[in-house]
């Protein structure tokens, strides 16, 4: 019997491969640097305050349980970059700078003829240059941060309070860095980081509306300390907001900068993540009036996600590097009018993923090592042939890694590695464990049943390692005769050149 869905399911998928008859649609790839996915109005939550993208989710497939490959800045984006998971990449670690050698998304679309440009954040960790990575036009951090530093500003009026300057995180208390007091940067709106790369990016879009293009905008927020303009002082009372419970079973792992924060604090600095989040959202709105304005929506494909996640407090953490669920799951929007159904996908989904997407929705040949699959059939209203049946993230940096299933989370770590981010607990190598969590009982993650459950543990451990030596470039080198958590340590160490 043909239903309604299948019906409205094949006319999508027909009109999307028609579509593929005629010249392949430009690409806009918004990220946010630390936007969680629970802090968006459009994921259920009252208190964000996020009009644009919750607009933008209406006209898009909107996958409401996406996680990234790491939740750190760097590994993130240059995995989804290249395709490779981070170990794979080379890029496990917040400093390391990709290699120019590696293919990348850039590089695959310039040579199929796009005009390639990115402004903003983008953690290359080198300074830009023409051709870089795959981009003709790089405006990158310290190009940013020099145009902008150049510009001249509206001082604060009197009496208004602002955030001091410079920024000093692990200098300064974490109050401070953190902007628990709330305060705007001492700028007005126009005046803004954030605002500049986006007039950046709409200038781009005027100015090569007649070409194809493909651009990246990297936005530098909510990244801490949760900058926004003074116009926006005001919109968020901390009082309406409740620091997340903290239970015993946390103690120990709590970083050490944390311990002193009060509720009040805490309070503080999730109003001010939330006011910066409503300025992330001003700015991804003049990128996408700017494509309205220039009748360019309906031949352009956009593309909303974040690097990872960030925690407010869970677990009693304001940062990420961790294999909580606040630091793995991200946004992630995708949107080309007449082409890609509006709705929401529920299947777990991992960001490189979205490289294989990008690439077969544009036309564009695959890169020569890919760790993910394409999410096209989602977009045309199907379901891909083999649904993910779990993600896998890693943070090496403290080599961890993790496994999720629709019920479970397992976090495996090596404890033995004196981290080097600035995250330090009372035990910095309290030596190999594991945690399980049964998310549908426990969706907190506060009870680890690993003592309770050693079949799910083996099993996810099994899975784990079978990631791993599918996809790191020393598997042939693994030592013989190891168990499988020797052999996990064995993968889990940073390895970046």
């Amino acid at each position: 019997m043909l239903t309604r869905r299948s019906l409205l399911a094949g006319m999508a998928a027909s009109a999307f491969a028609r579509t593929q008859e005629r010249k392949p649609p430009n690409f806009v790839f918004m990220i946010a640097d630390d936007h969680a996915g629970y802090v968006l109005g459009c994921d259920g939550n009252r208190q964000a305050q996020t009009p644009n993208l919750d607009r933008l989710a209406l006209e898009s497939t909107r996958f409401a349980r996406h996680f990234c490959n790491s939740p750190v800045c760097t590994p993130s984006r240059q995995s989804f970059f290249t395709g490779q998971l981070p170990h794979m990449a080379g890029v496990t670690r917040l400093p390391t700078p990709l290699s120019e050698d590696k293919p990348t998304l850039a590089k695959q679309l310039h040579a199929v003829g796009y005009k390639t440009a990115v402004f903003g954040k983008m953690h290359f960790n080198r300074p830009s240059h023409p051709g870089q990575h795959g981009f003709d036009l790089p405006m990158t951090e310290g190009d940013v941060n020099r145009a902008w530093s150049k510009r001249p500003f509206k001082p604060p009026e009197p009496g208004i309070r602002t955030a001091p300057q410079p920024w000093q995180p692990f200098k300064t208390p974490a109050r401070v860095w953190l902007n628990a007091d709330k305060l705007p940067y001492p700028r007005y709106y126009e005046e803004m980081r954030g605002t500049f790369v986006a007039r950046q990016a709409a200038e781009f879009l005027k100015e090569h509306r007649g070409t194809q293009f493909a651009l990246w905008v990297g936005f530098p927020q909510p990244h801490s300390p949760f900058e926004f303009p003074i116009e926006d002082r005001d919109r968020f009372d901390p009082a309406r907001f409740e620091a997340p419970r903290v239970g015993p079973e946390d103690g120990w792992q709590i970083p050490l900068i944390f311990r002193e924060l009060s509720d009040a604090d805490k309070r503080g600095i999730i109003a001010a993540y939330y006011t910066s989040v409503r300025f992330l959202d001003s700015c991804a709105g003049i990128v996408l009036e700017q494509l309205r304005a220039l009748n360019l929506e309906q031949d352009t494909l956009v593309i909303y996600t974040a690097d990872h996640g960030y925690s407010l407090g869970q677990h009693g953490r304001f940062e990420k590097h961790c294999g909580y669920e606040p630091a793995l799951r991200v946004p992630l929007l995708v949107r080309l009018p007449g082409r890609v159904r509006r709705g929401v996908v529920a299947d777990m989904t991992e960001h490189v993923d979205m490289t294989a997407t990008i690439l077969d929705v544009l036309g564009a040949d695959r890169l020569p090592i890919m760790h993910g699959q394409s999410l096209r059939a989602y977009l045309e209203g199907g379901k891909v042939s083999a649904p993910r049946d779990h993600i896998f993230s890693e943070y090496l940096e403290n080599e961890e890694a993790f496994i999720r299933t629709a019920r479970h989370k397992l976090i495996f770590c090596s404890g033995k590695r004196h981290r080097q981010e600035g995250y330090e607990t009372d035990n910095p190598t309290p030596g190999r464990y594991v945690k399980l969590y049964d998310l549908r009982e426990d969706p907190g993650e506060f009870a680890d049943i690993s003592k309770k459950q050693p079949e799910i543990v083996a099993k996810l451990e099994g899975l784990m390692l079978e990631r791993l030596r599918k996809t790191h470039p020393e598997a042939a080198g693994e030592p013989k005769g190891l168990s499988t958590e020797e052999a996990l340590e064995f993968y889990v160490r940073p390895r970046d050149v």
